[in-house]
């Protein structure tokens, strides 16, 4: 039988931690907050550790982006218009900070009833067991009705039903994404897979007009990322479409021979996946660049970005000692 002798301990070599490099140190230490005390104040005071400090870099990536006249381009899922973040992203549009705006088909789902009727977000559950799910009768007429004419004036999914959200029809067309970019002049791509929504199952869907329109769309998209260079592309809950179509998109901005190399791009969802870390996270940015992932929930998450964005740029365009 082998046998193990038992080391000497005493012979154990230490060295001074006065000598140690330290990862993390009183400086670093959050403050409390105080009552009365600005947001500013309470962002400055976060610990500069994971998380916190990579929401302040994200932070600082964005506002220097737009500064510089760059561009910053948001890729989403549905979600964030479910949990009520419109107003946010229109503001940021509205102050010339999000320069894109792409979602995948369920996004023209949710931000159309808002701007139709007030509300939105049916129960699946409930539904799906009559086969009453999805069957709303004005979101699917009036949606493909919006793309097929669209799409014959020579636009895209997003500005077709953009420009059509403008009207006097749509009571609370404030509140649409879609509107605001048609409104604005920003960029919103919609990318379709077919099967996947609500208003693919009703009578008036178009295949033809959607596939081309969502082309129409991607090749747009393609544009604005081949010019994404030292700007800021983020994917808030898009855990299959936008990922994929973002890769694709910035290949073929490479393969014609822009400069795509140097920008940061920011995922940022309640959960981290394969394809978006993967595809928007890691692989973008191996040329140039840095990656981020901010975990947590849209509803908090992108309120605190957005205010984090606001106040650092009046900060900056505030004179020194105001």
């Amino acid at each position: 039988m082998k046998k193990y002798p038992l080391l000497d301990f005493s012979k154990i070599k230490t060295y001074s931690i006065k000598n140690r490099k330290s990862k993390v140190r009183l400086a670093d230490e959050a403050v409390p907050h105080k009552p009365g005390a600005s947001f500013q104040e309470f962002l400055s005071k976060l610990p500069p550790i994971l998380a916190a400090g990579e929401l302040k870099e994200v932070i600082s990536a964005v506002v220097t982006a737009h500064q510089n006249g760059k561009t910053v381009m948001v890729g989403m899922g549905a979600h964030p218009i479910k949990v009520g973040l419109n107003p946010i992203l229109i503001d940021l549009m509205e102050r010339g900070i999000i320069n894109s705006l792409s979602m995948n088909g369920a996004g023209i789902i949710h931000d159309f009833e808002l701007a139709f009727i007030g509300h939105t977000s049916e129960d699946v559950a409930a539904e799906l067991s009559t086969g009453a799910f999805g069957m709303a009768e004005e979101t699917g007429q009036m949606l493909n009705q919006m793309i097929s004419e669209g799409v014959k004036q020579g636009y895209g999914i997003g500005e077709a039903v953009g420009k059509k959200l403008l009207s006097d029809e749509f009571s609370y067309r404030h509140n649409s994404l879609l509107a605001a970019g048609a409104r604005l002049g920003i960029p919103v791509t919609i990318h379709v897979a077919v099967g996947t929504d609500i208003i693919h199952m009703h009578p008036s869907a178009d295949g033809g007009a959607i596939g081309l329109g969502s082309l129409r769309d991607f090749q747009r998209l393609t544009s604005v990322v081949s010019q994404l260079e030292d700007g800021v592309y983020l994917n808030i809950g898009s855990s299959v479409i936008m990922p994929e179509v973002f890769l694709k998109a910035l290949t073929i901005a490479r393969n014609l021979k822009y400069s795509v190399d140097r920008f940061t791009t920011v995922n940022m969802d309640f959960l981290q996946g394969y394809r978006p870390v993967t595809n928007v996270v890691v692989r973008p940015t191996l040329q140039g660049g840095k990656g981020y992932r901010l975990t947590g929930h849209h509803e908090i998450m992108v309120p605190l970005l957005a205010a984090g964005i606001i106040e650092s740029l009046a900060s900056a365009d505030s004179p020194r000692g105001s």
